[in-house]
């Protein structure tokens, strides 16, 4: 779309620390830019199943033994990003910046605790509103781009999670290396972690765990088309003083007769402790992958996922571990766990109403260790519906509805719930 005079200002006044580097065209640093900001109403409820259970959240300022049994909020969230271009050049500079506003509609000290909204430390009641902001650096020689500030990493070893009002950042430097056809090679160092639900940037924890964190996350790793089908991966990455991990990932897409596809998607992570903090206790082999066979409007899978090892599958705190039973709420990485998953899609476009999607899945766990006890068992069903209105007036307005059901005996370790998370969106481009 054209830009005005106005909205080539606020691109400068906005992504002005790069105007101040002496010598430089910024015709491209501008003329490329873009600004989006995404309006996300999110509602989200947890009704936990086993009553009072020495786990489930603690109502503060009551009694030890009086817990919740029900959780619920509703927010809104304000998500803008501006993209600079690159400055002219052999060596292209620019500068990207990411601002995160959080706004509380309903909440209360009782029904808090779905880490949709920054809690007070004191009184444990969501605050009113919270937010961050954050900008990005970044360099391009030739198709090679290197960035430091906040970033958003998607890769197999860590991914920021975007699965509540307002996503998780890092903060930290990271290199994508385009240089030869067919091959990405990724790099990163980061430093801090600010939450989903919080304006405050802490070093990262392994999840599970109340032990002090760290502040070095190092990975490398590439990712290689062998053909148009076959797509090969190998990625490292260590907390530091906490655990190393390894990680060999496959996908191959196939094409069969008219409108129908099998997918084959295998991942292999081998984890172990890195330095004194956690040695021993991190101890995980991980084997899972999924198989999908796509016809016309419908898509059927079937994953498997085992653990092998003495102890759990290690992540960051809040981060979406890259499993294929990663799922709603569970993540079915227990120590010596297996679980499959049946799922299916459905696009109705195909039948007239484009916009509209469904996916159902069902996974199940179990040879989970319990020490002594029984092998523990776990379950969960999810439902996701959404729509996503393609013209007209409301065009890009998204509404989604994602239910889940979950239940085990791990009595210790989670809990049962019931849950509800209806999600309103909408991005206005503004330029």
């Amino acid at each position: 779309m054209p830009r005005s005079p106005l909205a080539r200002a606020i691109t400068l006044a906005s992504l002005g620390s790069c105007l101040a580097l002496p010598n430089l065209a910024h015709a491209d640093f501008v003329k490329d830019s873009k600004a989006s900001l995404e309006l996300r109403n999110f509602y989200m409820n947890r009704d936990f199943r086993q009553g009072h259970d020495d786990k489930l959240p603690t109502v503060t300022g009551k009694s030890p033994k009086e817990f919740k049994s029900y959780s619920e909020e509703w927010a809104q969230g304000f998500l803008f990003r501006a993209e600079s271009g690159y400055t002219e050049g052999t060596v292209g500079v620019g500068v990207d910046t990411l601002g995160l506003l959080g706004v509380r509609l309903d909440s209360g000290r009782g029904r808090s605790g779905t880490s949709l909204l920054q809690l007070d430390k004191e009184t444990g009641e969501a605050q009113s509103d919270y937010g961050s902001l954050g900008a990005t650096g970044k360099v391009k020689i030739s198709k090679s781009v290197m960035k430091v500030g906040t970033l958003q990493p998607k890769n197999p070893v860590v991914q920021a999670s975007d699965s509540r009002l307002l996503p998780q950042t890092f903060q930290g430097g990271s290199l994508n290396v385009l240089e030869v056809d067919n091959l990405s090679l990724n790099a990163g160092a980061l430093s801090k972690v600010k939450q989903r639900n919080s304006s405050d940037h802490e070093d990262m924890t392994l999840s599970g765990s109340s032990s002090r964190g760290s502040d070095r996350f190092n990975f490398g790793g590439a990712d290689y088309a062998l053909n148009k089908n076959l797509t090969l991966s190998y990625y490292y990455a260590e907390l530091e003083n906490i655990y190393q991990q390894n990680f060999a990932g496959l996908v191959y897409l196939q094409p069969l007769s008219e409108g129908q596809t099998l997918k084959a998607d295998l991942r292999y992570f081998d984890s172990s402790d890195n330095g004194n903090q956690y040695a021993g206790r991190i101890d995980n082999r991980a084997l899972n992958g999924m198989l999908t066979y796509g016809v016309g409007a419908h898509s059927f899978g079937l994953g498997y996922q085992q653990m092998n090892g003495d102890k759990a599958f290690p992540f960051i705190t809040d981060s979406d571990p890259y499993l294929v039973n990663y799922v709603q709420i569970g993540n079915f990485a227990a120590a010596e766990e297996r679980s499959w998953q049946a799922r299916y899609d459905l696009n109705f476009a195909s039948y007239g109403i484009p916009g509209l999607s469904l996916m159902s899945r069902y996974v199940s766990g179990d040879n989970i260790d319990r020490g002594a006890q029984s092998n523990g068992k776990e379950w969960e069903r999810d439902t996701d519906i959404a729509y996503v209105q393609p013209d007209g007036t409301f065009k890009g307005v998204g509404i989604k509805w994602r239910n889940a059901t979950y239940r085990s005996n791990l009595v210790k370790t989670t809990e049962d719930l019931d849950e509800n998370r209806l999600i309103l969106s909408y991005t206005v481009a503004l330029w």
